[in-house]
């Protein structure tokens, strides 16, 4: 995925008010072994590009006056509660060396579970990202998640997910397996389905057999 933008020098506060009202967004490129470059880009192209996937786990083609590198968008601000992108951070990367990033989680076969088909289970998304970190040639836009065999009242686990070739999950708070997916019937079904069972009348006792 391509971005064009151009190197700036008119720096501060004030002039980055100036850009926003002539339609562009500041931003900056860091990392590797030049030094960080301000720039701006055309504001409405990066707001659309933000509305897409992919351009925030992807290796991106940054064009600065001609001169292309290799980046990966780290942050951006937008405004409160104006359709506004304030600024923009990207960061370089090196072929040779691995890099950290989250990428989404895409869920797939929910409909032919066996919770879904069978139980009527809700399927809840405990995590909706994932913590990588792999070489950039690797990087993943996303990671897909199967359902294909969950059952109501389980769960699926890190250690169930087939991470692409050289991806590596990075572990948090000291979780070794954290959930990604639980499968549970509601609690109205499960009261529907005691219901009846309660409610049967019992069996009537045998007759005695007559006596002859």
């Amino acid at each position: 995925m391509k971005v064009v933008a151009f190197a700036r020098n008119d720096l501060g506060t004030g002039a980055s008010r100036r850009q926003r009202i002539a339609g562009l967004t500041p931003g900056i490129v860091y990392g590797g072994t030049a030094a960080p470059v301000n720039i701006s880009l055309d504001h409405n192209a990066l707001y659309h590009a933000l509305k897409k996937e992919a351009f925030h786990s992807s290796i991106l083609d940054l064009e600065v006056d001609g001169k292309t590198e290799k980046v990966l968008l780290r942050d951006f601000q937008v405004h409160a509660y104006k359709q506004l992108v304030l600024h923009a951070d990207f960061q370089r990367v090196d072929a040779k060396q691995k890099i950290h990033v989250k990428v989404p989680l895409h869920f797939v076969n929910a409909e032919i579970s066996p919770a879904v088909k069978l139980s009527s289970a809700v399927i809840s998304h405990v995590a909706v990202e994932l913590d990588i970190t792999c070489l950039p040639a690797d990087l993943p836009e996303f990671v897909e998640v199967d359902l294909a065999k969950l059952e109501a009242g389980h769960s699926i686990h890190l250690a169930d997910i087939k991470l692409p070739k050289g991806v590596s999950a990075v572990i948090h708070g000291g979780e070794d397996n954290p959930t990604i997916a639980t499968a549970a019937i509601p609690a109205g079904k499960v009261e529907e389905a005691a219901a009846p069972a309660a409610a049967a009348p019992a069996a009537a006792p045998a007759a005695p057999a007559d006596k002859k």
